[in-house]
């Protein structure tokens, strides 16, 4: 039999590899029994850190890895904005990596980071993000956004995706709405996945005697247009669009607009995420605080570097923000 390792040790304790290393470390946080029972556990397995290994860990390179599935678009660059405000207020530098939705290549980053970063940040919404959260390093603080796989001891930021997309169905029937179309995300995403549960959930739930239609997309703007497209080109009646996310109801809107259909007096079109330029447009859209998602992610990194207490998952609420795709705005008299 070789001899232990910090793992071993973990798994004796019933503990995560960063709080052992916590506890051997001597982290003031780390409360008496569990420290009590890490060296109980590293006793009987006869576990001694290496000296080299211990100072490795102690040293901090004040660099943070930030792994997103791409660094394109206005939620993209939120959300940066958002991790690297914290991380400056922090004396924290970012490195960036993408994986383009590419589970190899996710872990081939997330290789390249180990030992220039003192923890990571992981988006991944990918439907086989378990393969990628296995494949980050054990003793690696990590904290995890919009992934559909939790790790013991990694926290894990997510968006009540149901509830948002039950408001904007909410809203659109209180508007005398009944026709709602649904221009859904990549099925291998788990945020369009839940949003697309939640727009068929709430339709089922208020508007039984209605078929939901839901048209797939890809979240890009052109994904919107094809939608647009799609649905004037049919011989279904729409009078609402709600799209999984912003581009794609821009695209949408562009599209209706270009072919000289009336938003939202014909057609009330809603988004997601509420990107900066929603707001210019007027489009209705949930909104998710990207940046505050962004800038959360970074403390609680920094929280778990310090050898604080974490929860183990923040699901952050989304608001409905109404506005003139889906309500007429009133015209103003002339004097």
């Amino acid at each position: 039999m070789g001899e232990a390792t910090i793992r071993d040790v973990a798994r004796r304790a019933e503990l995560s590899v960063a709080s052992v290393s916590r506890a051997l470390n001597g982290h003031k946080s780390v409360r008496s029994e569990t420290r009590a029972r890490v060296i109980a556990a590293a006793e009987a397995l006869g576990y001694v850190p290496h000296a080299g290994a211990r100072s490795l860990s102690m040293a901090r390179t004040h660099a943070i890895g930030v792994v997103l599935p791409d660094l394109h678009g206005e939620f993209f660059s939120e959300i940066l904005r958002g991790m690297d405000g914290e991380a400056k207020g922090l004396g924290l530098q970012l490195l960036l990596s993408n994986m383009h939705a590419d589970i190899h290549q996710a872990v081939q980053a997330l290789k390249a980071m180990r030992g220039r970063v003192d923890g990571l940040v992981l988006m991944a919404p990918q439907a086989n993000s378990a393969a990628l959260v296995e494949a980050l390093p054990a003793t690696l603080p990590a904290v995890l956004v919009n992934s559909r796989a939790a790790s013991a001891g990694r926290p894990l930021l997510r968006i009540d995706n149901r509830a948002g997309a039950a408001a904007v169905v909410e809203h659109l029937l209180a508007q005398g709405r009944r026709h709602i179309v649904h221009i859904g995300g990549p099925d291998s995403n788990v945020d369009a996945q839940e949003r697309s549960a939640g727009f068929l959930e709430a339709m089922r739930s208020h508007a039984p005697d209605v078929t939901a239609r839901v048209i797939s997309g890809d979240f890009s703007e052109e994904a919107g247009e094809a939608a647009a497209r799609a649905i004037l080109a049919g011989s279904e009646p729409v009078d609402a669009v709600f799209a999984a996310n912003d581009m794609m109801a821009i695209g949408c809107l562009q599209a209706l607009r270009a072919a000289g259909v009336a938003v939202p007096e014909r057609i009330a079109v809603a988004g997601f995420d509420d990107v900066p330029v929603a707001r210019y447009l007027s489009l209705t859209t949930v909104r998710v605080r990207i940046a505050e998602i962004g800038a959360r992610a970074i403390q609680c990194l920094d929280a778990l570097l310090e050898g604080r207490d974490v929860d183990e998952v923040e699901l952050h609420a989304p608001e409905l923000v109404v506005r003139g795709t889906t309500v007429p705005t009133p015209t103003k008299q002339r004097f």
